[in-house]
């Protein structure tokens, strides 16, 4: 077994591919980061869905983030465990991912009717009322959709981690 004594190499930490796609559908926010027109770097906290190996996004035609984004593709996303619903933490990857990648827009009303329903139904799983009302919120004519394909992800596995430092970690675990 593998053991470390500090903290300071932490990308040695990766998820499994089963553990990204558990992080990815249960964490309920991701911060979106792009860099504005002066190379200022922004990120902004918002609601997102993990489909086919994308992130998947909304937000209005008219922010900054729109105009910034079809300037330049290249954006990153942070997901966090810190982000999981409450309660629903338990046995379930702890950690974060920021993965590097390139956003376009999509604008067909099929990818909108199912991103809309597939997003207020993650927000609201228990709630037929609040996913109706999230709904129909969503369907307006200012919003765009925005499918972000991973190119690099950089990973932090907490539990890895506290197992690496405790003397119980697999090599083979560590990348």
């Amino acid at each position: 077994m593998a053991r470390t004594y500090d903290h300071e190499m932490v990308s040695i930490y990766p998820f499994s591919e089963e553990e990204i796609e558990t992080l990815m559908l249960h964490a309920g926010e991701c911060v979106l980061m792009w860099a504005t027109q002066e190379g200022w770097p922004v990120g902004v906290t918002q609601a997102f869905v993990w489909k086919d190996a994308r992130i998947w996004l909304t937000f209005a035609a008219h922010r900054h983030r729109a105009a910034a984004i079809r300037r330049d593709g290249r954006v990153s996303i942070n997901v966090s465990s810190a982000s999981y619903p409450r309660a629903t933490s338990r046995g379930r990857p702890q950690g974060a991912i920021t993965f590097k990648g390139r956003a376009r827009f999509v604008e067909d009303e099929a990818t909108r009717a199912w991103f809309y329903r597939a997003l207020s139904n993650k927000l609201y799983p228990d709630d037929t009322d609040g996913e109706a009302a999230f709904h129909e919120l969503l369907d307006s004519p200012l919003r765009v959709l925005l499918a972000v394909t991973p190119e690099k992800q950089i990973m932090y596995n907490a539990k890895l981690a506290f197992a690496h430092m405790a003397g119980t970690a697999a090599e083979a675990e560590l990348g």
